[in-house]
């Protein structure tokens, strides 16, 4: 019995009383004996009847205390046993000692004491030591797991329903895309008013199919766009069918002399409708700039191309070219001087196109200065003649030099690339906010996204075509020198592989002006001449060709040897010569330690996806990467994504 129940109820004072009593009996004595004897006996009845209250009471009480107990450990134990929630106790060894009725449900067994945790439960094995909770999966039915090594307890929890409702929710997230037919002008120039009523028909009846298949809604914003929009089912879907839709309209459109192509951008990943329009937006600016007939599927961070499988289409209206032109010029005439990147290692695209530029800024009468790096064999033969050049070789800086000069109020100018991370000082675009890039590549996802001017033109057969264009519109009374003109000139003509490839009614007509304009084709022959050492090294690497997938040619260098990215760039090319080839990859060891992959192909691969899950890019039919590692590593990621890629949607068109 706990004392302060006693020290309450049947304490000191009722000893007290009762003493009080006997003294009062005494004195009562005095006055009279029969009264006090009368109430000694009543007081001896009082304290009789007190004490067996008193015992009664702890009776009673040890009983209800007892009765309570058992119904509070009956309840515990029901609990234990009704939770929805399994509790297991092991051993040392991992031998099952207790555990509730849950758990044995939960295997759909009488009792598991005596077996071996691991065997019951095989996803403990795996477990790391500091991993408090993991997932199993049990008849189509999932738990978490809580495991209390140092008590060697687990605790079971029926995760099925919540799993079932995040899923529920993962999938019905809402995706914002935007369809454009990306080159209807182009498509339809030249046709009737009942043949392109026919062919918008039939595009526009197979949008809609596809739309309804794939359960989207689709609502058309403008004669050449439509809005669509879905939730992460239907995205999937659209991505495991590898946005069959590109080839459909293509081919029900093949009949006409340029086939219709789409471009498609989709975003998710976002709760705001605002980001989400924009990541859209931003997703069809991307399969635009890598030349169309493509979708960009952006979720988070996330960034993947589906389709891309033929060449960008030539724009033959050259109103871009003379926008972007005028445009450049007033960038120009409003800047105090120019600076003008190609990327590191330049080809003579770049150099080419960064001369051109600089002819526009002294036309403006402003300083233009081109950042070179360093000389590679690629243009060691047009330096020399441009060091020999006084007027032309003061305005080549190094990239220091460079950074000295530029300010706030520097225009810069990217040529052949739009990745600040390939130009030799990424930093200098930092210093100032006037950017402007010129590029024949196809848009990578780490765009310059803040240049205030874009000419992007994958169609294009190289950078200095399309400076070319622009300087035609730049000045009307524009004059260039021989060794201008020849840089330009001999950017398309090594872009093109002599006008072989990638070459256009438009490529020509800027080598006709190139020509009037003075470029010496007999300079060029010599800019271009191949010394014997080097071909016999590009044999050397040659010789180790093999061919792969039917069609494909791949050539691994020796290890130990080591040859710059133009000489695999140009091994590439001569294996894309060969009968039966349509696509060639070269890897081999470069001067700077890393291993390098040029790849080529004639249009029927579009070796650009290749190269970017390798963690490169390019063009459809001319792509590089660099990477760490061994060649055997190398070659064997290669040949692992070529089988993935052979596997998704086939390697040639």
């Amino acid at each position: 019995m706990p004392k302060f129940l006693l020290k309450r109820w049947h304490g000191m004072h009722i000893v007290w009383i009762f003493a009080l009593l006997t003294v009062l009996i005494l004195i009562l004595f005095l006055y009279s004996w029969i009264i006090s004897v009368i109430a000694l006996v009543l007081c001896g009845i009082l304290g009789y009847y007190t004490l067996q209250a008193e015992q009664a009471f702890r009776k009673d009480l040890n009983e209800y205390v007892s009765t309570l107990s058992h119904r509070v450990k009956r309840a515990g134990s029901e609990v234990i046993h009704e939770l929805p929630l399994g509790i297991l106790l092991y051993n040392e060894d991992k031998i099952i000692e207790w555990h509730n009725p849950f758990v044995a449900k939960m295997l759909g067994k009488d009792s598991l004491i005596g077996e071996s945790v691991n065997e019951m439960f095989p996803v403990l094995k795996t477990r790391k030591d500091k991993e408090p909770k993991l997932e199993m999966t049990i008849d189509k039915q999932i738990y978490e797991v809580q495991v209390r090594p140092d008590e060697r307890l687990l605790y079971f929890t029926d995760m099925t329903a919540l799993k079932s409702l995040q899923l529920r929710y993962e999938e019905e997230k809402l995706a914002v895309g935007l369809v454009m037919m990306d080159n209807l002008d182009e498509a339809t120039q030249g046709l009737d008013d009942q043949t392109r009523s026919i062919m918008m028909a039939k595009v526009t009846g197979e949008i809609t199919e596809w739309a309804q298949k794939h359960q989207m809604y689709l609502r058309r914003t403008a004669s050449d766009r439509y809005l669509v929009m879905m939730d992460q089912k239907g995205l999937k879907a659209l991505e495991q069918s590898r946005f069959e839709i590109l080839d459909e309209v293509r081919d029900i459109t093949i009949e006409n002399k340029l086939p219709m192509t789409l471009s498609i951008g989709i975003a998710t990943g976002t709760s705001s409708l605002t980001e989400l329009g924009h990541w859209a937006q931003t997703s069809l600016d991307m399969a635009l700039g890598r030349g169309g007939d493509q979708a960009a599927v952006k979720v988070g961070e996330r960034l993947s191309f589906y389709g891309g499988r033929t060449n960008a289409i030539e724009k033959r209206t050259r109103v871009r070219a003379r926008v972007i032109s005028h445009a450049l010029r007033d960038l120009i005439k409003d800047c105090d001087k120019v600076v003008i990147m190609g990327h590191r290692m330049p080809d003579m695209d770049a150099i080419g196109a960064a001369i051109g530029v600089l002819k526009m800024a002294h036309v403006s009468n402003k300083e233009g200065y081109i950042v070179l790096e360093g000389v590679n064999p690629s243009i060691q033969k047009l330096m020399e003649t441009v060091y020999e050049d006084e007027k032309l070789n003061r305005w080549f800086i190094t990239p220091d030099q460079a950074m000295q000069i530029t300010n706030s109020r520097t225009l810069a100018v990217i040529v052949d690339t739009h990745r600040a991370s390939m130009t030799p000082e990424p930093r200098l675009l930092q210093l100032t906010p006037r950017k402007v890039v010129v590029d024949h590549h196809r848009r990578s996802e780490d765009f310059i996204h803040d240049a205030t001017l874009v000419y992007m033109e994958p169609y294009a057969s190289s950078t200095c075509e399309l400076v070319t264009e622009l300087l035609q519109y730049f000045h009307e009374r524009l004059t260039m020198g021989v060794l201008e003109a020849t840089a330009l000139l001999s950017g398309i003509m090594v872009d093109t592989r002599s006008f072989s490839l990638r070459t256009g009614a438009r490529t020509f007509e800027a080598a006709s002006f190139l020509r009037r304009s003075g470029a010496d084709s007999s300079l060029i022959q010599r800019l271009l001449k191949e010394d014997l050492e080097h071909y016999i090294q590009k044999a050397d690497v040659i010789k180790n060709a093999v061919v792969i997938f039917d069609h494909i040619a791949l050539a691994v260098n020796e290890p130990g040897r080591k040859y710059s990215q133009l000489l695999i760039a140009q091994v590439a090319d001569t294996l894309l010569t060969m009968t039966g080839i349509m696509a060639s990859f070269v890897i081999s060891e470069r001067p700077d330690g890393l291993i390098g992959i040029s790849a080529r192909s004639l249009g029927e691969m579009n070796v650009q996806v290749v190269m970017e899950r390798m963690g490169g890019g390019g063009h459809l039919t001319n792509a590089a990467t660099q990477l760490e590692g061994t060649l055997a590593e190398a070659t064997q990621r290669l040949k692992q994504i070529l089988s993935e890629i052979h596997a998704e949607e086939g390697l040639f068109e």
